[in-house]
């Protein structure tokens, strides 16, 4: 998997790529499909995760099945771990 990070508008102050590589090397990430066509006609996708130190991290995306464009990241939300632990608890 290959990560385009050129044109990512966030803050990798608080975020090293790594971190945000690693929630989707996440097995039990968490990706969901837009509901509609992004800018351009292009869609984005999201994407729940953990990285290995347990941090929990949302993130929006774009990929071609090949390369993946982040376009934005921050931490879930309170509800949003609540989703993705209530989503990988049904699957065990």
């Amino acid at each position: 998997m290959e990560f385009d990070w050129i044109d990512c508008h966030c803050d990798l102050k608080n975020f090293l790529p790594r971190e945000i590589e690693e929630v989707f090397e996440d097995p039990f990430s968490i990706r969901l499909l837009p509901e509609a066509e992004g800018v351009g006609g292009e869609a984005r996708y999201y994407a729940l995760g953990k990285t290995i130190n347990n941090r929990p991290i949302f993130v929006v995306f774009w990929t071609d099945g090949k390369k993946y464009r982040v376009i934005a990241f921050r931490e879930m939300t309170d509800d949003e771990v609540l989703f993705y632990d209530r989503k990988n608890a049904e699957t065990l």
